[in-house]
């Protein structure tokens, strides 16, 4: 087997559910270190960073990730315990192994091969690992791409190892992403008995049409890159517990995935006009959790698509769909970033996997763009 599987195995085997990095940046700091890397660990709070650099001059290419992995869920629902890497039929299973285990091992033996054929090549490499993509992502690659920002030396270009395939390996990348803005909205009603409700106020009787309003509007209808605004309802509660008594107040959490021609301040100022118009007592508690970016075709655009054909012979789709990533934060400072990783059917699932021989490809794909920007 080759070295990016059995990296990718070895990391795998690392127990590193979010915010925990279980080793596996140090095992892959191991890898990188006997090509003349540098490492600078950025801890905040309980996160790991790591920061790794390679060469003196020119411009930067860095590829970034995330050592964390989502819990497990019911580890006697696994056909094979999450954290023993196991081969079944060409697949590699186990936490993490698409999202993004796998692509983390590409790098590194991408890296490996273009340094042994170009050891002087015309810039630098970096590595920029986090051990808070999967969590609340507050003390991750924010905090790098800031630290980095501050010191001028943000990379020119950026591969984000996310698992963005939907087919076979390479058909979608991602040149961008939507927005998210989550509303925790609280109805205020009387709370009272079911039997006398002259004498109370039902929220969710009042609350009832004005969501269904939400749910029905139309909030744009998308841009050229972007597809329109979403609004989804991921949560309602009310109540005592007890059958015979009316609520007096109704929580309800929904979120928006919006383009840039919907900003969140008009999102939120039409969400509020819609629930006034219905004359609710109610509050809204925003939080933003990332801006739309969007990655223009160009250089980066171009060389990732035509590596990517090279390698596989497919024509990749850019595409902005999906959630959100730690590219949000490294395109705020670095003008060139895409996603590319591993097919991503079984990420965050049971029996999460990867193919095994799309990880020597994918490691391939990488190769080639380092190749055409710094070769």
């Amino acid at each position: 087997m080759s070295t990016t599987f059995e990296l990718a195995q070895a990391l795998i085997a690392h127990p590193s559910v979010t915010p925990e990095d279980a080793g596996c940046q140090e095992l892959i700091s191991a890898h990188l270190r006997p090509l003349g890397f540098r490492f600078e660990v950025l801890q905040f709070g309980a996160v790991r960073n790591l920061w790794a650099t390679w060469g003196e001059n020119g411009p930067l290419f860095a590829f970034a990730g995330h050592t964390d992995v989502v819990p497990t869920g019911p580890e006697d629902q696994w056909t094979s315990a999450p954290f023993v890497p196991t081969i079944r039929d060409g697949l590699l299973y186990g936490r993490g192994a698409a999202d993004m285990k796998g692509s983390l091992a590409a790098m590194v033996s991408a890296i490996t091969a273009f340094l042994a054929r170009h050891p002087a090549p015309r810039g630098r490499i970096g590595l920029l690992l986090t051990s808070d993509e999967e969590g609340p992502a507050v003390d991750g690659t924010v905090r790098v791409v800031e630290e980095l920002a501050r010191r001028g030396d943000m990379p020119t270009w950026c591969i984000v190892g996310e698992p963005t395939s939907e087919r076979a390996l390479g058909d979608i990348i991602k040149n961008g992403r939507r927005g998210s803005l989550s509303g925790n909205l609280t109805v205020h009603g009387v709370q009272g008995h079911v039997a006398y409700p002259q004498k109370a106020i039902n929220p969710i009787h009042l609350a009832a049409p004005a969501l269904s309003d939400l749910v029905a509007e139309r909030w744009d209808e998308g841009t050229p890159e972007f597809p329109p605004t979403t609004l989804q309802i991921s949560n309602l509660h009310a109540g005592t517990g007890a059958g015979n008594v009316i609520p007096g107040t109704l929580n309800v959490q929904f979120n928006f995935r919006f383009n840039p021609g919907s900003p969140a301040a008009s999102l939120q100022e039409r969400t509020e006009a819609l629930l006034a118009q219905h004359g609710l007592d109610f509050h809204i508690d925003w939080t933003l959790g990332a801006e739309p970016f969007l990655t223009a075709p160009g250089l980066l655009v171009d060389t990732v698509r035509a590596a990517i054909e090279a390698v596989t012979g497919r024509q990749a789709e850019c595409s902005t769909i999906g959630g959100t990533s730690d590219a949000r934060f490294i395109a705020r400072y670095c003008p060139q970033v895409v996603e590319l990783g591993p097919v991503n059917t079984s990420i965050h699932q049971i029996d999460e996997w990867v193919d095994v021989a799309e990880l020597d490809q994918l490691a391939a794909i990488y190769e080639q763009v380092l190749e055409r920007l710094l070769g």
